[in-house]
């Protein structure tokens, strides 16, 4: 049964730059917003990890597995990058971290009926994916592949599809999440009729498609020409979908959370004092625009 909420929620990918996404979403359960809050919940790579701690309702989940593991070489490295072709250790993420170390709440996350999507990219196809999650075992392959960097990762496969990054294909889901026209359409899914959408860069951030480049210098996709071409675009798109933001936002059909200054936190982050700061600036941003949020809610 679909939900009766008005508003989605989407979290923009960014590697560790997405600590500014766990300072909103723990400043949201801080105020009663959880997922529930929402019509439909849509994580791109590392946001759909940020919406795994929101759903299982873990305040500073997300915050102390970034900060406390950034220089776990398990956790990231290029020992593991040689060993297994991941440089973000999958086994000591999903397994060993999520079971273990600060484990999710399964129950509550279970007992969570939102709908809530990890966007991938469709290797084969180039089109982006929209893995719906049950609840179960298998969010977490589609999380990962998600969560999946080109070149940095293997490819990931649920359902007999071979899945890597959702930024490579839909970096920023809202066209999706509103129904807008030309957006990709998601079986079973009622369009909402605003969004809550939170960025990992500022207004200024322009992509300029280096590592896009660099994936494609590699060869390594050269059996996937639909995906090189999603890798070849890529950046004009992500410029494309932030010009369309602001469009949106003066029309007050969405809320846009960013980081108000440029961002000098890595994709791959090992220095505590960026990543604090950045989460504290999402907790700040988000308590500004609280009583606006509520509003669209």
């Amino acid at each position: 049964m679909e939900s009766n909420k008005r508003a989605a929620l989407v979290l923009e990918g960014g590697g560790y730059k997405s600590i500014f996404e766990a300072g909103v979403l723990d400043v949201f359960m801080e105020n009663n917003i959880y997922t529930d809050s929402f019509a439909s919940i849509w994580g791109v790579s590392a946001g759909s990890l940020m919406s795994v701690s929101y759903r299982s309702r873990q305040i500073g989940r997300s915050m102390r597995i970034m900060l406390a593991l950034r220089d776990d070489p398990r956790m990231m490295s290029m020992k593991t990058f040689f060993e297994t072709g991941n440089y973000f250790g999958t086994d000591f993420m999903y397994n060993v971290v999520q079971n273990q170390i600060d484990p999710c709440d399964l129950d509550t996350f279970v007992k969570d009926t939102t709908p809530m999507y990890f966007v991938a990219t469709d290797v084969s196809f180039g089109t982006p994916a929209y893995l719906r999650s049950k609840a179960e075992m298998s969010d977490t392959d589609k999380a990962r592949a998600s969560a999946s960097m080109p070149v940095l990762s293997t490819m990931v496969e649920v359902d007999g599809h071979r899945y890597l990054d959702g930024g490579c294909s839909d970096e920023i889901p809202f066209a999706a999440a509103l129904g807008l026209e030309g957006a990709s359409k998601v079986p079973n899914r009622v369009p909402a009729e605003k969004a809550v959408v939170v960025l990992t860069s500022d207004k200024t951030y322009v992509n300029e498609g280096t590592l896009e480049d660099f994936a494609l210098k590699t060869h390594q996709y050269d059996g996937y020409p639909y995906f090189e071409q999603d890798l070849a675009t890529r950046a004009d798109r992500i410029n494309a979908q932030r010009k369309q933001l602001k469009e949106l936002a003066d029309t007050g059909k969405v809320i846009v959370l960013m980081p108000p200054e440029p961002v000098n936190v890595k994709t791959a982050e090992h220095e505590g004092l960026p990543l604090l700061n950045l989460y504290l600036e999402g907790r700040r941003e988000t308590e500004k625009h609280l009583e606006e949020i509520r509003e669209i809610l």
